[in-house]
């Protein structure tokens, strides 16, 4: 057993095998939040982190269904400056979504447009919200204005 570790430096796994949480990881991390720093890669859901291999032993699927979803279209992933596959948080949501409609017996083409009418609604309820707070603030000001004369 090791001295125990100073203040201020990350404590070391526990074992051979342990995992540290994504919120422990991040925790030690330092305080880089500059534009494309360590800590923006981290909160960007977009950024393509997860091999295909990675991806796939954490959704519970094969590579090749990974690499069906990007072949289809459905999937943007990202590429490695060798060339690999790397995936999302984003992507494995959309793919964790498509493996459900799948399992209900849709099929590939019904899955990849149900998922996408459901993003075109999202986006929609997004602008709506927008567009209310927008209207609020706009009306709020008006009676303010109109209450000051």
């Amino acid at each position: 057993m090791g001295l125990p570790p100073f203040e201020g430096e990350p404590t070391p796994l526990r074992g051979p095998g342990s995992r540290c949480s994504f919120a422990a990881a991040r925790a030690r991390l330092s305080d880089d939040t500059t534009p494309g720093g360590t800590t923006d890669k981290l909160d960007d859901v977009d950024y393509p982190a997860y091999t295909t291999g990675t991806a796939a032993e954490l959704l519970g699927v094969q590579p090749a269904f990974l690499r069906s979803l990007d072949a289809a279209g459905l999937l943007s992933s990202g590429r490695s400056a060798g060339g690999q596959r790397r995936y999302s948080r984003a992507d494995l949501t959309l793919a964790t979504r498509v493996r459900a409609l799948l399992d209900q017996n849709m099929s590939l083409a019904a899955a990849t447009r149900i998922v996408s009418l459901e993003h075109q609604l999202s986006t929609a309820h997004r602008r709506i919200t927008h567009l209310e707070q927008t209207l609020e603030q706009t009306t709020g000001q008006s009676s303010a204005d109109a209450s000051d004369r």
